[in-house]
């Protein structure tokens, strides 16, 4: 997704693709595959471009710091994205600056966990402090015995309080080398099984007070940080106000909504920040544009039902990502936008649902958003495109 937006700005655009049918290396021409850990490999691929970033966090972080030293520009730098990449090192950094941190303890011993749940109580949450996503490498805690086994195959984990949140809620960032920064508005998001299912911008009824000092804190952090390119921070709102949950130091899903819904998508804006060029103004195209994931269901043919959806509702943008298709992998997203909320969010449901095969009610007729002629909605059951209205 980074792609088009580098041709848009006359970029050359360069990926080292993990596997020759990676979703990147489907649409883009200058395609390198091979292993990232591997430092040669890394190591050849940046002398053929000006400029080194991501799309991941799990590049090993004393790969970047040899190719600092050699003269690469990498961006962001190592000494930023270790704070996305290592969660203890995170919520330290955060306690330094002030910010609201969940209550939290370095876990190495089932006596660290038992005196850290005398603090906070059970259940409390444990994670991997490098490379899980998506809900993976997180468990609730329940009893001490459940850290000694996880201890024996990882040596250290981050224990956080469970926090008794209100919702969940993200805002994306953009910061340049020469310190110019860009923020969007606040998001609120809802994850299905610990993985993202949808983002709704701006956040419904979040106080303008609020929204600031979350705007307040996400530049304190990528200041502090020296952060270069795109940053997502999540956050648990409480009634007292928001914890920090973590960062992507990268275009993140929280921030998908962003390609149909502000004037300046995330993937444009980080390749603005990356090649230290004037960044794109975050400013919404509408008064609400959410984003809703597809996700992986029993249903392979994701193509004919992308077919109907587009016949459907010509207003949404279907983004697919080329990727094989398994149960709750997020294979896609879809965008929509408009003044009514609620009619907005309808749509993007319906069409993501539907593209996974699992809408239980296929063909609702919604009202086109303005300015955009209705078509006449499918009839029950045709998902074949030859079929379609």
């Amino acid at each position: 997704m980074l792609a088009p937006a580098a041709e848009a700005l006359g970029v050359r655009f360069a990926v080292l693709a993990e596997t020759a049918d990676s979703p990147a290396a489907q649409v883009i021409h200058d395609v390198v595959v091979g292993d990232y850990t591997d430092f040669a490999t890394l190591k050849a691929f940046a002398e053929t471009v000006d400029v080194l970033t991501f799309d991941h966090e799990h590049v090993p972080p004393e790969h970047l710091e040899a190719l600092v030293a050699a003269g690469h520009a990498v961006r962001p730098g190592p000494q930023a994205l270790i704070f996305a990449q290592d969660k203890i090192l995170m919520r330290r950094r955060m306690d330094e600056l002030g910010l609201p941190n969940p209550r939290w303890a370095e876990i190495t011993s089932t006596a660290d966990a038992e005196a850290f749940a005398a603090e906070v109580g059970y259940p409390f949450i444990a994670k991997t402090p490098r490379g899980g996503y998506d809900g993976k490498g997180v468990r609730v805690i329940t009893d001490s015995a459940e850290v000694a086994d996880w201890l024996s195959d990882v040596p250290v984990l981050l224990a956080e309080e469970k926090v008794d949140f209100t919702r969940e809620l993200a805002v994306m960032v953009g910061r340049s080398p020469m310190g110019q920064t860009a923020v969007w508005p606040v998001v609120e998001t809802w994850q299905q099984d610990g993985v993202c299912k949808e983002a709704i911008a701006p956040a419904p009824g979040l106080p303008e007070e609020k929204a600031r000092a979350i705007t307040e804190a996400v530049l304190t952090v990528a200041g502090a940080l020296d952060v270069t390119g795109v940053m997502a921070m999540e956050m648990f709102e409480t009634p007292e106000g928001f914890l920090i949950n973590e960062f992507a130091m990268r275009p993140h899903n929280t921030g998908h909504w962003t390609q149909d819904g502000s004037v300046t998508s995330q993937f444009e804006q980080h390749l603005r920040a990356v090649l230290d060029l004037p960044l794109g103004s975050p400013e919404a195209r509408e008064d609400v544009s959410v984003m809703v994931n597809i996700l992986g269901a029993e249903h392979e043919d994701l193509y004919r039902p992308y077919l109907h959806v587009m016949a459907h509702d010509p207003a949404v943008k279907v983004h697919l990502y080329g990727k094989g298709v398994r149960p709750g992998r997020k294979v896609g997203h879809v965008n929509a936008y408009g003044s009514d909320r609620e009619l907005v969010l309808a749509r993007a449901r319906h069409a993501a649902d539907f593209i996974a095969g699992v809408d239980p009610n296929p063909h609702p007729e919604m009202p086109a958003p303005a300015g955009v002629p209705a078509t006449a909605p499918a009839r029950s059951g045709a998902a074949d495109p030859d079929e379609r209205a």
